[in-house]
């Protein structure tokens, strides 16, 4: 709700803009109780969105400005339409997506080429390998992969005493039940696997994330100083075929317990209509 923007012009105030890039989600819709009530990609609302971004930022243009999620009263091509006309005036550079499948990417890249796709993708979250990474890849567009710690779920730090965080995780499938106690095995089993890598299970699964493919970014997230550091330490692993094998084995596509969302807002997720967990 435009808080994490005002945040970034914060941190903009000491900092040279040519040095970094700007990715932006728009899109969601929100009451004054913070309940979501949908999403809205008409271009009118684009262009809605993008100025109070844009005006939270203190910034000229975005670098890559992408849809939240794909809005299902509004053709993806109308939407991508409208940014192409918002790069030529030149408010935004580069057009990203968010969480779509492979059908809804390649309708989109016909209208202007599309730059980015943020996704989820971890050890545990493999399904864009079948058809959405595949695509992206013929078409020549690069993953900005979230989720790759599961949320916290695979970092090495999360036991069963921190499941009453009041957060995603209070809802998410994968931190209830007996799916927790399946998912903290395999949480147990990269701990292993990263005695033997010599770094922690967070920078284990960061890592694996980047070796994927030079086209892939693993997006991390941190709340505290150590463990940033942590994170970037995964910048200097380097895991073996045999760590990689290792990984394989313990990590199948699918070997997760629950789904990584839940079933409502799943069915809202045009990626999950093309690909499983």
């Amino acid at each position: 709700m435009g808080h994490n923007e005002m945040l970034i012009r914060e941190a903009l105030t000491s900092r040279n803009r040519d040095n970094l890039q700007i990715s932006v989600k728009f899109g969601a819709l929100r009451d004054p109780a913070k309940n979501w009530s949908g999403y809205d990609s008409r271009p009118a609302a684009i262009k809605n969105f993008l100025a109070y971004s844009l005006q939270r930022l203190g910034v000229d243009a975005i670098d890559i400005y992408r849809p939240a999620r794909l809005d299902p009263n509004v053709p993806i091509e109308e939407t991508i339409g409208a940014m192409a006309d918002m790069i030529k005036a030149g408010w935004i550079k580069h057009i990203g997506l968010s969480e779509v499948g492979a059908d809804t990417i390649r309708r989109a890249h016909t209208v202007h080429p599309i730059s980015d796709l943020q996704i989820e993708y971890s050890l545990i979250s493999r399904g864009i390998e079948d058809d959405i990474l595949p695509t992206c890849r013929e078409l020549g567009i690069g993953i900005t992969a979230y989720g790759v710690l599961a949320r916290g779920l695979i970092s090495g730090h999360w036991t069963k005493d921190r499941s009453g965080a009041q957060d995603f995780r209070t809802m998410s499938p994968r931190f209830q039940g007996s799916n927790l106690d399946a998912n903290l095995m395999l949480a147990d089993s990269l701990r292993r696997i990263a005695e033997d890598v010599g770094a922690s299970p967070a920078q284990v699964a960061i890592a694996w994330v980047a070796a994927q493919g030079s086209d892939i970014v693993p997006l991390v997230g941190a709340r505290r100083r150590d463990r940033l550091a942590e994170a970037l330490g995964a910048l200097d692993i380097k895991l073996t075929p045999a760590h990689l094998a290792a990984l394989a084995e313990a990590f199948p596509p699918g070997v997760a317990a629950g789904a990584r969302y839940p079933e409502a807002q799943l069915a809202h997720m045009d990626s999950e209509k093309h690909t499983g967990a």
